[in-house]
Formats: C-alpha cells, sequence, structure tokens
C-alpha cells in the first residue's frame, strides 16, 4: 500500500511542478509579446520618420538640379 501511495504522490508533485514552469513561460510569453509591440511601434516610427525625410530630400534635389 506504501507504494501506490508514493506514486501517487510523486506523480502529484510532478504535475504540480509542470504547472509552476508553465506559470513562468506564461509571464516570460506576455514580458517578450510586450517588448515585441513596443519594438513594432518604434519600428513604425522610425519607418514614418524615414519617409518625410526622404520626400523631403527628393524636393531638395529636384530643386537644386540645374
Amino acid at each position: 500500500m506504501l507504494w501506490p501511495m508514493f506514486a501517487i504522490a510523486l506523480g502529484f508533485v510532478g504535475v504540480c511542478v509542470l504547472a509552476v514552469l508553465a506559470a513562468r513561460v506564461y509571464a516570460e510569453v506576455r514580458r517578450l509579446s510586450a517588448e515585441v509591440a513596443l519594438a513594432s511601434r518604434r519600428i513604425t516610427a522610425a519607418s514614418g520618420e524615414l519617409e518625410r525625410e526622404a520626400a523631403g530630400l527628393a524636393r531638395a534635389g529636384r530643386d537644386a538640379r540645374p
């Protein structure tokens, strides 16, 4: 009777460990997705700024032609 109880307890502890690890993975995925969203917003802003500057440069180049 001792061995089956020991096996059940060991299985329960294993499931608890897996639950803790799953929670840690979930937290890291949330943190990573927030960082990816922030990087995406920064890239979008930089892309818009680059387009504005490129348009200004194109106008300046067109105006400077003889």
